[in-house]
């Protein structure tokens, strides 16, 4: 039977969803396509006529929830800057909903593990992320888009170790030291600006 291009493209996006979620809150590894599928409302067999393989979809779930990322990003940053950005990324909230945060902070580790053309993907984003981020970097820094990855690297490293710790206390008092190490570059920057 065969499908209209709407209800096919409809259901590939419910399968990227349903993967970018299931990766970012179990995994990629620990998270089976049956799950993803039953998440996304489809049978298995739906599955093969949308991707080639799991490395297909691992690829392109990343690259939706990272131009997602960057898409919000660029609200945050153009209402609040850099200070708005680092108070919305380093939450409770965030820490605590890692299913619709960030794919970096959910997934890197495992990023790192993944077929040559999914890291290139991802890579190419990150660029792009940094790019973004050092847009709003003083002019006057040495390096915007070096400053832009050591405020990226200090927020997704703050909120990676806050999920990982046992107990609410010590998560919250890692995010506020967090934040406050990402002010910390904000400032220095805006001191060698002067």
């Amino acid at each position: 039977m065969r499908y209209e291009k709407g209800r096919r493209d409809a259901s590939r996006e419910r399968i990227l969803q349903a993967a970018s979620e299931r990766f970012r809150a179990d995994g990629i590894a620990a998270s089976g396509l049956s799950r993803v599928m039953k998440d996304a409302g489809l049978t298995n067999g739906a599955f093969y006529p949308h991707f080639e393989s799991k490395a297909e979809l691992v690829r392109e779930s990343l690259a939706s929830a990272l131009d997602a990322q960057a898409e919000q990003m660029r609200h945050i940053l153009a209402a609040d800057g850099l200070d708005g950005l680092i108070a919305a990324y380093l939450t409770p909230e965030h820490r605590d909903n890692p299913q619709v945060g960030c794919a970096t902070s959910a997934l890197a580790a495992e990023i790192a593990r993944e077929p040559q053309e999914t890291r290139s993907a991802y890579t190419e984003r990150v660029t792009a992320l940094a790019k973004q981020v050092a847009a709003y970097v003083p002019p006057q820094a040495a390096d915007p888009e070096a400053t832009a990855m050591a405020l990226l690297a200090t927020c997704i490293g703050t909120l990676q170790i806050a999920r990982a710790v046992d107990g609410a206390e010590m998560s919250d008092r890692i995010l506020a030291a967090g934040r406050e190490a990402a002010r910390t570059i904000l400032r220095t920057c805006a001191l060698l600006a002067t």
